[in-house]
Order: C-alpha cells, then sequence, then structure tokens
C-alpha cells in the first residue's frame, strides 16, 4: 500500500521525530521539519493550554515563510501528539485547537479514541497510534486509525519489550498500511534497517534530546552524549509501565536503580531517598541507542548525518544486492 501523501510530501529522509514530554520544543520541530523529516510535539508540553494555539501559529508562519525562501526545498510537515486517556483533561480542548489548524498529523498515545479519528478525517488529516504489541496494533486499527507506530524493546521513555523484527513481522501479516518503527534509532545504518524490516518510516527521539533545540538541562544532554546501552535500565517503578531511564539520572534522584519497587498506592518507594523529584523531569527517559550520540549539535546537524548514514547504507546494501 502506498504512503499517503500526507506522510510522504517534502519528507527527504524517512524518519519521523518522537514527539518528547519537556524535551520537545517548537524550535525543534522547525528545525526537524526544515531540515526534512517529519517533527511533533506533544500537545501537553504547551502550558497553560492556551500556549498550544500560539506555539502552532508559530510553527506555521515560521515553516510558510522557509517555504518563501527555499521553494527548491521547501519543509516536511509535523504533527502534534495527543495522550488519550481519562486523565487528560485538556484532550478534547487541545483537539479543538488541532482541528481550527488542520494539524496533518496527530499521534495518539495509550488508548484509541474514535473521536479523535472522526475529527482528524473531518478535515483531512491523519491519526497515527504508538503501540507495542499485535494485539494492541489491531485494537488501534479497529478502532479507525490510518497508522501505526510499532514502538520496540530498547525505545525511550515507555517502551516495548518485543524485538522489532518480531513485531514489525507480526503486524506486517495482516497490515499494509503506514507503519513506523521506534526502539534504539540512531544512525543512518538504523533507519535503512527499520525499513529492512518492513517499516515505512523510522521513528527517532532520544538523539534529538542532544540538540541544542531540546528543552533538556545541559547535564541531561550530556549524559546522553557521555552514555550506551548499558546506562539505561528498564523499570516500571516511576510510572507503572515498562519505560527506559537514564541511570545516572536515577542516582540523581537519590535512589538505588537495582532496588526501585512501587507500593501498593502505585508510586515510587521513595523511603529510601530525602530527596524529591519528578519524573521525566528529573528521572530522563532515554532510549539504548544513544552509543551514536557523541556531541550536542544544532537538529539540522543531526539530521545532516543521519541523511549521509542512510545514503551510504543504501548504496552499500545495493552494491551488495548487485
Amino acid at each position: 500500500m502506498a504512503l499517503p501523501e500526507i506522510l510522504t510530501k517534502n519528507v527527504r529522509l524517512p524518519v519521523m521525530a518522537a514527539p518528547m514530554f519537556i524535551a520537545s520544543t517548537p524550535e525543534l520541530v522547525i528545525e526537524q521539519c526544515k531540515a526534512g523529516i517529519i517533527g511533533s510535539i506533544p500537545a501537553l508540553n504547551a502550558r497553560p493550554q492556551s500556549q498550544l494555539e500560539e506555539w502552532i501559529v508559530r510553527i506555521q508562519a515560521e515553516l510558510a515563510e522557509y517555504d518563501r525562501q527555499n521553494p527548491d526545498k521547501p519543509a516536511a510537515p509535523f504533527a502534534i501528539n495527543q495522550i488519550s486517556h481519562p486523565s487528560n483533561d485538556r484532550l478534547m480542548g487541545d483537539l479543538d485547537i488541532i482541528a481550527k489548524y488542520k494539524i496533518p498529523i496527530v499521534i495518539v498515545s495509550l488508548y484509541v479514541a474514535p473521536q479523535i479519528c472522526e475529527v482528524v478525517h473531518s478535515y483531512g488529516g491523519i491519526v497515527l497510534n504508538d503501540v507495542i504489541s499485535n494485539r494492541q496494533a489491531k485494537k488501534s486499527v479497529e478502532g479507525g486509525v490510518d497508522g501505526l507506530i510499532a514502538v520496540a524493546a530498547g525505545a525511550g521513555g515507555h517502551t516495548g519489550t518485543i524485538s522489532p523484527f518480531a513485531l514489525v513481522s507480526e503486524i506486517r501479516e495482516w497490515w499494509d498500511g503506514p507503519l513506523a518503527l521506534s526502539g534504539c534509532i540512531a544512525t543512518g545504518q538504523n533507519i535503512l534497517a527499520a525499513l529492512a524490516t518492513g517499516a515505512d518510516i523510522a521513528y527517532i527521539g532520544s538523539p534529538f534530546i542532544a540538540t541544542k533545540e531540546a528543552n533538556a538541562v545541559p547535564d541531561y544532554k550530556a549524559m546522553i552524549v557521555d552514555g550506551s546501552a548499558k546506562d539505561i535500565i528498564t523499570t516500571d517503578a516511576f510510572s507503572g509501565v515498562p519505560a527506559n531511564f537514564l541511570v545516572g539520572s536515577v542516582e540523581r534522584a537519590g535512589l538505588d536503580p537495582k532496588s526501585l519497587k512501587r507500593d501498593a498506592d502505585k508510586a515510587i518507594d521513595v523511603s529510601e531517598t530525602s530527596q524529591s523529584f519528578n519524573t521525566w523531569k528529573d528521572i530522563w527517559g532515554c532510549g539504548q541507542g544513544i552509543n551514536a550520540v557523541k556531541d550536542i549539535v544544532a537538529t539540522a546537524e543531526l539530521v545532516a548525518r543521519l541523511s549521509n548514514e542512510y545514503e551510504v547504507a543504501r548504496r552499500v546494501f545495493l552494491d551488495r544486492l548487485a
């Protein structure tokens, strides 16, 4: 099945940037789109809610101006992420803003909300849902989404536990629609590998935290640059579901990474530390693929590196087939 034009128009590298809580900013999205990949940002990063409209207006205006100045290399589209969960009391209000500005791509996390699909489809947009299992993928499609994001083992933040080879293979047995793959993708070779498994798009998050435009404190970015897979811990202790975090940030919060547990009320047991902390703000999400991140760079430079690596890897692969 051919990808819808929304996912291919002006996209020069088959990559969608993951929407990262706190870290994603309008500046980051704008630079991602200018560089030729699909940018994204969580609606909940805009606080108060009125800021979401301000951000969308700014992103659309700056990208329109960029297109006017660069007609031979126009910007890729951008997406807004919605947390579809009863605890998100902003969901419908944010959706009204999204519809007002006809955001072309909406990424839904957690539950599938049919009303989101109905609204986005009404103005010609598409809805993608991130999933961690074949069962969840089927339920998402039944709920009306247009595409899937397979979150495989090793992905930053809330993560899947299934190998990307297994997860993509299971989904592709029955689904021929748009499919992105998330999990440890940090090089151009990884992007090509994602496509080789059967995905249409590589979904990349953690490397963008170590960019100049990301809203992350210097120590967070430095920990990514200095880190590798051994510096990542998978635990459900902070949010109730498996998620990947930087071990160093857990230790900074005064916790022992080897002794994390949850109490009966589903909240982290902090009896062994007198420090206060906030998950995501102080306990830093990150994926296992960060060994490829060697410097804090501008987003344009990161995408250029990924693009160069991708083209080299593609040529090598084609030479091997010849």
